[in-house]
Formats: C-alpha cells, sequence, structure tokens
C-alpha cells in the first residue's frame, strides 16, 4: 500500500510537471513510435519522453523510469526499450547493464529494431528483469545525468571540454558510457566530435554527413544506424566505425582520422594522409586535441590496410 501511494504520487508529480512544459512537445517520430501503444501505455509514454526532454525537471530521468516501469509492466515494448536505455546509462536509475540487455532482450523478442542493435552492444545474456517490471515497486533512484560529475580527462581535449556550455555536457557523459563499450578512448572520441559537430545533434554537412559524429549516409548504413540525429545511434556508428578504422590501420591515429574524414579509400590511394586542404586541417585539429598518436586495436576486427603490409 505505501508503494503504491509512493506510485501516485510519483506518477501525480509527473503529471503536475508534463502540464508544466507540454509546450515543449513530442517529435513526429516519437508520436509514431507510440501511436500503436495502449491508451494508458501511451499516456505513460508520453509523460515519460516530456520528462526526459525536460533538464530542470526535478528529478526528471526517474521520474520517467516510473512511468517506463509501468508501461513495461502493461506490456509496452517501447516502455521496455526506453527503460533498458535509462539502465545502460545510469540515467535516473543505477547504470545496471544486466538489468538494460534483459529489457532489450525482451523488446527485441517482440522485433523492437533499436533493442536489438542495443542487446548486440552491450553483449550480455541475462533473462533478470528489474523489480518494478516485475511487480508494482518503484525504481531505485540514481543520479540525473546533469549532476553526474565528468571524468577528467587529459591534454588538449579537457581544456576544450571545460568550455562547453552546460547544454553540450551531456553529450560527454554519453560518450564516456558508450566509448567502453567499444574499447575506443573516448578522449579521441570526443576530439572526432569536436572537430566533426562541436557538440551539435542536429549539425548537418553541404556533403549530407550527419550529427554529432558526422555520418554520410553510407556509413550510418554500414554500420546500421536508422536515424543519425539520434545522439545514442549516431555515437554507437561513429565509434563502430572508428573501432574498424583503428584495427585496419593498427592503432595509427593519424590514419584513423584521416579515413574518417576522408574514407579508407582516399588514404590507402594515397598511401597516407591525402593531400586534401580539409584532411590534413581535419587530421592536425585531431591530433592537436588527443594528442596521442597511436591507440590499442583488436586485430580480429579486420586485415590490416595494404598500406601498412606494404611498409613491412
Amino acid at each position: 500500500m505505501r508503494n503504491r501511494r509512493l506510485l501516485n504520487g510519483c506518477l501525480f508529480a509527473g503529471w503536475l510537471l508534463t502540464a508544466a512544459f507540454a509546450h515543449a512537445g513530442l517529435s513526429a517520430s516519437e508520436q509514431a513510435v507510440i501511436a500503436d501503444e495502449s491508451p494508458k501505455a501511451r499516456a505513460l509514454l508520453e509523460r515519460a519522453l516530456l520528462l526526459e526532454k525536460n533538464n530542470t525537471a526535478l528529478n526528471g530521468a526517474w521520474q520517467a523510469a516510473v512511468a517506463y516501469c509501468e508501461a513495461a509492466r502493461l506490456g509496452s515494448v517501447e516502455g521496455q526499450y526506453r527503460l533498458g536505455m535509462l539502465y545502460a546509462f545510469g540515467r535516473g536509475v543505477p547504470e545496471d547493464r544486466a538489468l538494460a540487455a534483459s529489457l532489450f532482450s525482451v523488446a527485441s523478442s517482440q522485433g523492437h529494431h533499436e533493442a536489438h542493435n542495443m542487446l548486440l552492444t552491450i553483449q550480455i545474456s541475462t533473462s533478470q528483469l528489474p523489480p518494478c517490471v516485475m511487480q508494482d515497486v518503484l525504481p531505485e533512484k540514481g543520479w540525473d545525468w546533469g549532476l553526474k560529475s565528468t571524468r577528467v580527462y587529459g591534454g588538449s581535449i579537457e581544456r576544450y571540454l571545460e568550455s562547453l556550455p552546460d547544454r553540450k555536457r551531456w553529450v560527454v557523459a554519453l560518450v564516456d558510457t558508450l566509448s567502453g563499450w567499444y574499447e575506443i578512448d573516448p578522449r579521441l572520441a570526443l576530439s572526432i566530435i569536436s572537430v566533426e559537430s562541436n557538440f551539435k545533434t542536429t549539425a548537418k554537412s553541404p556533403k549530407a554527413a550527419m550529427g554529432l559524429m558526422q555520418l554520410i549516409p553510407g556509413t550510418a548504413e554500414r554500420f546500421n544506424v536508422r536515424n543519425a540525429y539520434n545522439a545514442t545511434q549516431n555515437i554507437k556508428g561513429g565509434l563502430a566505425y572508428l573501432r574498424w578504422l583503428l584495427a585496419y590501420y593498427e592503432g595509427d591515429v593519424a590514419l584513423a582520422a584521416a579515413a574518417y574524414n576522408a574514407g579508407e579509400g582516399a588514404v590507402n590511394r594515397h598511401q597516407g594522409v591525402p593531400p586534401y586542404a580539409e584532411t590534413r586541417q581535419y587530421v592536425q585539429r585531431v591530433m592537436q586535441l588527443y594528442q596521442r598518436g597511436k591507440h590499442p586495436f583488436d586485430q580480429k576486427i579486420t586485415e590490416p590496410s595494404p598500406i601498412l603490409l606494404n611498409r613491412r
């Protein structure tokens, strides 16, 4: 009974918060995602999505988790996926990749594409679901992203991050989490993002490169990114490509950065950093921020570039 009163109180507070900032609204894509849900689940998901968007709401991410838990108990696949994302990144609830994986597994088994991709990324097999999905209890409360302290980075990239406005700092926390999944130094990923988009999620280049890590349509398709303006999908795609490039060039950061900008074909043709002014300036800026010439790599990912074989 006590949990039910607490839950009702949280949900009532959520309704008040939703009313307070409903002007923010949901995007057309978000509305489409929840359109086929039952009326009760749709109302819960709409409130939770709005709470996630509102950075000023007290315990907003946790309030969203409360609503996602109830939606998941009602059988909402989107609710399962969204709650999994909160657990995966420690937003509102404690970071727990095992619980996230179990939620992604359940949602994936019902045809949720993004949940399937996240399950492949996490690479954990478990069936333990959060207690709030199994019964009418509140989820454990964790830190909101905005309150998390960011890791201290060394070198020039640290000075750059210190100058970031508060509205962009959440990207640092997201990269910090995702980079570990791909075994990429977050300093390198953040250096790439700094040069590519200056942490602007809606960035688009004249060559149709999109989002934080400026994925062109071909690269987005290659690494299974359906919405390149979704920060999580974009960073995952960029990290997957960067991981592949580092393996292909055996940890040579300059060559990997050049290929990220101009494509591995151009780097191979020119036997090194191509003589394009844009690419050379790009590599120089990345190297100035990252200040490391070598990065660990996984040789099992791909065979090395021909230019490395020719140098042996």
